[in-house]
């Protein structure tokens, strides 16, 4: 594993350009093999994560071209395998493994996943809404010890109307998906809606598909023969871009962003300015975060602690949960975190809490944070993707120097931290 040395105290200024959305791209590859003909994706993010997707897609028999360090591929599904199959080590290193399943059960009548999905240790993450709702469509599903699946429609897909038992991202788009090419009328309801959901749903639509209702919690879907190619841009990433932000107000920089779009930030912006943090638009479309904000709390009417919580779309996303928490330990005032999706999000508070941050953990889904509070630099452990960019953004308000080890986990969700973070005048190094 390696490890980042961050020696903080620096403020980060300069200008930052978003990546591709890891969330909307890997179910946008996923999708690339409902299509007969080559699918081309720009604007990937060159992270550990997409590459996995792209191992998972050759397995299947999907031709995979390009260079993803130029953030292009071109996926050829023509000749996928008859009898599919994704293997336990690519499976268990990352959840949307599991995305296969709903193309290619629609594509191929069958899959075989040899090992249960893997990614974040962030709490039970329930596989039951992808389940049912395929079955729901006329899948057969067996689930074999250590969670490796098969799923198998030897007749087809058919439509059917599916109420999701929770508003699952990864599951509207496995249903999504298998129900694009499905004969008749699918209705999906309680279905998520996060912009990364909606691009899926465009993109299938490009490709010929016939989805009603994107953007809501409810989706129609009228099956369609079939989907061809084309070339689709992935958008840009809004929970990297704020990670950015973050990292930039709180050590007192200022931050010039490029690539996101103003309809998801403007989501974002009501919870930013709890913590007393303002930007602007420049006439270029640019994100403006000027300098040496002055982070305060902003609290609830009668002078309470406002409470910063997540939920499904438009609500606070759980990935800027982590940054936001360290956010806050650099803003006068006290917040309460509730998580409330993931039930070992926020175990990773303990690592803010040895490096001297004012920290009350209440239970596994809350926490009373009270700033601003000097942190000092320490060793720590990165345990998943969101927790690690906040000991990132820790170690850069610290004093002196700070070692992150299992700098890998980052690496899954963030493209070139190391050097993003060097443009912006921080010292940090990687050593193996």
């Amino acid at each position: 594993m390696s490890k980042l040395i961050i020696r903080g105290g620096k403020p980060l200024s300069g200008r930052h350009v978003a990546p591709g959305n890891k969330n909307a791209a890997l179910p946008m590859l996923a999708a690339a093999l409902l299509a007969d003909e080559p699918v081309t994706l720009d604007n990937l993010p060159d992270i550990a994560d997409v590459r996995v997707m792209a191992e998972g897609l050759r397995a299947l028999g999907a031709k995979v071209s390009g260079d993803l360090a130029a953030h292009t591929l071109t996926i050829d599904p023509r000749r996928l395998r008859a009898d599919p199959d994704v293997p336990a080590a690519i499976c268990a290193r990352i959840r949307t493994s599991f995305l296969f399943a709903g193309p290619m059960v629609a594509r191929m009548r069958r899959i075989r996943l040899r090992g249960a999905p893997g990614g974040d240790s962030i709490g039970r993450r329930r596989l039951d809404t992808h389940v049912n709702g395929l079955r729901a469509l006329g899948a057969k599903v067996t689930l074999r010890k250590g969670g490796a699946a098969t799923l198998a429609a030897p007749e087809g897909l058919r439509a059917a109307d599916f109420m999701l038992d929770e508003a699952s991202v990864m599951a509207t788009e496995n249903l999504v998906m298998a129900a694009a090419t499905a004969p008749g009328r699918t209705v999906l309801y309680n279905t998520a809606c996060e912009p990364h959901v909606q691009d899926l749903c465009r993109m299938l639509n490009a490709m010929g598909a016939d989805i009603s209702g994107i953007g809501t919690n409810r989706l129609v879907i009228q099956g369609v023969p079939r989907l061809g190619g084309g070339r689709f841009r992935v958008g840009g990433d809004a929970i990297e871009a704020a990670s950015y932000l973050v990292a930039a107000a709180a050590t007192g920089g200022s931050l010039t962003l490029a690539g996101v779009s103003p309809a998801d930030m403007a989501v974002l912006e009501p919870t930013f300015r709890k913590f007393g943090v303002r930007w602007h638009w420049e006439a270029d479309g640019s994100l403006r975060l000027p300098p040496r904000q002055r982070l305060r709390t902003a609290y609830d009417l009668g002078a309470a602690i406002p409470k910063i919580e997540d939920g499904p779309w438009p609500m606070l996303p759980s990935d800027l949960l982590s940054v936001l928490i360290v956010l806050a330990t650099q803003t006068r005032g006290t917040e309460l975190f509730f998580e409330k999706m993931f039930e070992s999000r926020l175990y990773f508070v303990d690592h803010l809490i040895g490096m001297g941050a004012k920290i009350v953990q209440c239970d596994p889904h809350r926490a009373v944070v009270t700033g601003p509070t000097a942190l000092q630099a320490s060793t720590v452990t990165s345990p998943d993707i969101r927790a690690g960019m906040a000991l990132i953004i820790a170690a850069l308000c610290a004093k002196g120097q700070t070692v992150i080890h299992n700098a890998e986990s980052i690496d899954r969700g963030y493209e070139a931290v190391e050097a993003n973070l060097r443009a912006l005048g921080a010292d940090v190094t990687r050593e193996a």
